[in-house]
């Protein structure tokens, strides 16, 4: 497709499109006019509708394509999230309003924290952190707080699983902790021996997700709990994986001690591009004094005094005698801080909240079910189609991976064949590459929200890559044939990238 000053011809314009100038350029110092003009293509205004429309058929959106990226969760959010999240009055709201002008919005977090709260069953949830990453920070610096608190500065390490998420390593190096890897079995799970042997006075604790990115559930987790607490040590859990146990099973009730939840992924905002992002936490009993602040409480006000009891944990009936405050370092004098200006991402956790009161307790079951349903799905057929899985013992969770090991040695076939093929077919590719520990690895994950006639169609697409890595290899070395650009070379992209467009 041409770049738009290749559509440029010398005085061509849309000239009714002008922004007006204002006449008297004298506030505008010597120093910062222009010399001369901008060198901006000169294009009709047809030309620059037709330009900018077909570059926006040429993106890969859920809109418009299958995204089965593991590990990120790439689903479709119903747009009522987007609408209802947008009134006028969230809008409208400054973050220095009153909390008097904004019951209706903190109501809002409130009922959003108790969910999060249930479902996850843990002592209390903070909508702060603005990022899974920056939840993962909160996590780590409550373990850290609660060693610190009680005297126990010997503890040095965070223990992390070789399958865990990278950012699970980077974050307890961020906190001042040395990262352990502990390895996992032929099987995917961790290796109790192993861990046995590293824990001790030295364990603050250990960073893992259940299911975990190797696409399986760790089978022994109550185990691997006890033994880490047995050690002095807390338990962090990574959300990231959580819409594969969404209201089946609870990560406090494995026995963790705080969670982060990216509700940018399991709760309604569309993922990926950098932003925005909320990566709430929950916490048990014992990590409560150092949650992050400013949390939603609510209480009963007391016309008799003027008091009002301990928030948060005061329940009153009936909506004329709530009212809800902001909890900060008054109230929660432990408290690891603030992690944001304001009180975390508003949007986000607005059109999470309307996406939990539209799924309910029996729609939060139901996207767990088709999350492993539709994983479970794909995983036999492809294993039928020829795909050798990565652990072909195991039952898929919400994603699961397929190896080309075989393959490469055989056919020289790498997961980047079979990615960058899939884009001729009109899908994005699986991730690639990751979890690190298996070789040429495409981790595959549908989601919840993909019907069975996509699923059928992306295993056709597979099965036709399939086919042709057999009989002409050459269309899977070349690929892709359908877009812009071909394939490039990757180091020398993220070296050497070159975006400037300079005359012929």
């Amino acid at each position: 497709m041409e770049l738009i000053f290749e559509l440029s011809s010398p005085g061509r314009g849309a000239h009714a499109q002008h922004p007006p100038v204002a006449a008297d350029l004298s506030v505008v110092p010597s120093a910062l006019r222009r010399a001369s003009p901008p060198k901006l293509p000169e294009v009709s205004e047809l030309q620059a509708v037709r330009h900018y429309t077909q570059l926006s058929r040429r993106n890969f959106s859920i809109d418009t394509h299958f995204y089965p990226l593991g590990s990120c969760t790439m689903k479709y959010n119903p747009r009522a999230c987007n609408r209802l999240a947008m009134l006028p009055e969230f809008l409208g709201r400054h973050p220095l309003a009153p909390e008097s002008h904004s019951q209706g919005y903190l109501a809002c977090l409130y009922e959003l924290q108790e969910m999060l709260r249930e479902v996850t069953g843990m002592a209390a949830v903070s909508l702060t952190p603005m990022a899974g990453a920056q939840g993962e920070f909160a996590g780590v610096a409550m373990i850290r707080a609660y060693h610190r608190a009680r005297g126990d500065e010997a503890r040095r390490e965070i223990l992390v699983p070789d399958a865990a998420h990278g950012t699970n390593p980077a974050t307890a190096t961020m906190l001042g902790y040395v990262a352990r890897e502990i390895p996992t079995n032929a099987q995917g799970d961790v290796d109790i021996e192993k861990l046995k042997a590293a824990v001790g006075p030295q364990t603050a604790g250990i960073m893992l997700t259940n299911p975990s990115t190797l696409g399986v559930f760790e089978r022994r987790i109550k185990e691997i709990a006890g033994i880490v607490h047995a050690a002095g040590g807390l338990l962090y859990y990574d959300g990231a994986n959580l819409n594969a146990i969404l209201g089946k099973v609870r990560p406090g009730d494995m026995g963790f001690d705080v969670i982060h939840m990216n509700l940018h992924k399991t709760f309604s905002t569309p993922h990926g591009g950098g932003g925005p992002g909320a990566g709430a936490v929950g916490f048990s009993e014992r990590l409560k004094p150092f949650m992050p602040i400013p949390i939603v409480g609510k209480a009963e006000t007391r016309s008799d005094n003027g008091s009002s009891p301990a928030f948060p944990e005061s329940r009153i009936p009936g909506p004329e005698s709530r009212r809800y405050r902001w909890l900060t370092e008054k109230d929660l004098p432990q408290t690891i801080g603030r992690l944001s200006a304001f009180m975390g991402n508003a949007g986000v956790l607005l059109r999470a909240y309307v996406y939990a009161r539209m799924l309910g307790r029996e729609g939060m079951h139901r996207v767990a079910e088709f999350a492993t349903l539709n994983a479970n799905y794909l995983q036999a057929r492809l294993k039928a189609a020829g795909y050798d899985l990565a652990f072909p013992t195991r039952r898929a969770s919400h994603e699961f991976i397929v190896t080309l090991k075989k393959q490469k040695q055989e056919l020289d076939l790498t997961a980047t064949d079979v990615a960058k093929r899939l884009l001729d077919h009109g899908y994005h590719a699986p991730t690639v590459y990751f979890p690190l520990l298996v070789p040429e690895c495409l981790l595959i994950e549908p989601t919840e929200t993909e019907d069975l006639q996509t699923l059928d169609a992306f295993v056709e697409a597979m099965i036709s890559i399939w086919n042709e890595a057999r009989t002409d290899m050459s269309k899977l070395k070349g690929a892709p044939w359908t877009l812009p650009v071909r394939r490039l070379d990757d180091v020398r992209c993220a070296r050497q990238l070159d975006l400037r467009w300079t005359p012929g």
